[in-house]
């Protein structure tokens, strides 16, 4: 399993290459890739969601997404405090930038493309779960943490997002066994397909804005990527070995926990004038980093399952 990861996160980064190179050619402008991202976000991510439930129904699997919605709110519970732990308040630092950097993870991006190449369209089925409990966290503490304010209207406003929409249609079709028919099935099927090339692509496009040079000389980097890529996903890991759970929903669980810092970060920075630059090096160090970390988590996860179980 952690070779099938190795594999696709290779194939990720030669995608977000390709990516860095489209916009380096002027191919995809700043602008281009905003509105690619949109596209992804509101229209390629959810075709995906919604189809990973056009699936037949199944005791097992309402039983195995049940359990991974309750496994996905206590990691979040889990990074949060961390996070606050390992990244403590001090002056001339930004803080905020590394405990949101910290605690969520690019599960969508990168999530969805390796639980697709992991377990197939169970595995997005599964993912769901944590993506619901990430966005609706997301909106209200990540946003609290970033820009001080506290306005209960965005908590309100993400239930209107396309992605919660996908997957309460998703879960109510597979509920009522509800299947579309074969022509709009297949077309959704083929808008599904753009996730990964596309997401990878937005990420690299955002990667080749970034100042490497300057990246690679800022430390608080390399320890904020050595807790969000390692050290928190380790512990998690362990946590998750003492619980008797399906391996799918166990993976599925510490992939999205430990997948590379989110691009959601910087995006936030710029709307409420925070550091972006900075949030963006997280992101790209992460990403580059993720490459070599997540199939280093899978394989000490499936260790310490066989230990411990």
């Amino acid at each position: 399993m952690a070779n099938t990861i190795l594999n696709q996160t290779i194939i990720m980064l030669i995608l977000i290459l390709v990516g860095v190179l489209c916009f380096r050619t002027k191919i995809i402008s700043k602008q281009s890739n905003k509105d690619l991202s949109k596209l992804v976000l509101q229209v390629v991510n959810p075709a995906m969601i919604f189809m990973s439930y056009q699936t037949d129904y199944k005791s097992e699997l309402v039983r195995n997404l049940l359990l991974t919605f309750a496994l996905s709110a206590g990691a979040m519970a889990m990074l949060i405090a961390a996070a606050y732990i390992f990244i403590p308040q001090k002056d001339k630092r930004e803080t905020e930038i590394e405990r949101f950097s910290a605690i969520y993870s690019n599960c969508g991006f990168m999530g969805i493309p390796l639980m697709n190449a992991l377990f197939g369209m169970e595995g997005v089925f599964y993912l769901t779960a944590y993506i619901t409990v990430f966005n609706i966290i997301v909106w209200t503490h990540g946003i609290i943490l970033i820009s001080g304010e506290r306005d209960m209207k965005k908590v309100i406003k993400v239930f209107y997002s396309p992605t919660i929409i996908s997957i309460v249609l998703g879960i109510v079709c597979f509920f009522l066994r509800l299947r579309l028919p074969e022509v709009p099935a297949k077309a959704l099927n083929f808008v599904s397909q753009l996730n990964t090339p596309l997401a990878m692509i937005v990420s690299g496009v955002t990667m080749a804005e970034t100042n490497i040079l300057q990246l690679l000389k800022n430390k608080r980097v390399y320890i904020v990527c050595v807790l969000r890529l390692l050290l928190l996903p380790a512990i998690l890991s362990l946590l998750l070995a003492f619980i008797p759970v399906d391996e799918k929903v166990r993976i599925t669980v510490l992939v999205a926990a430990a997948a590379p810092p989110a691009a959601m970060c910087t995006l936030q920075c710029i709307r409420y004038g925070r550091n972006s630059v900075y949030a963006s090096e997280l992101f790209t160090a992460g990403t580059i980093l993720s490459v070599g970390t997540l199939p280093l988590m899978v394989r000490i996860t499936e260790y310490l399952t066989k230990i411990i179980t």
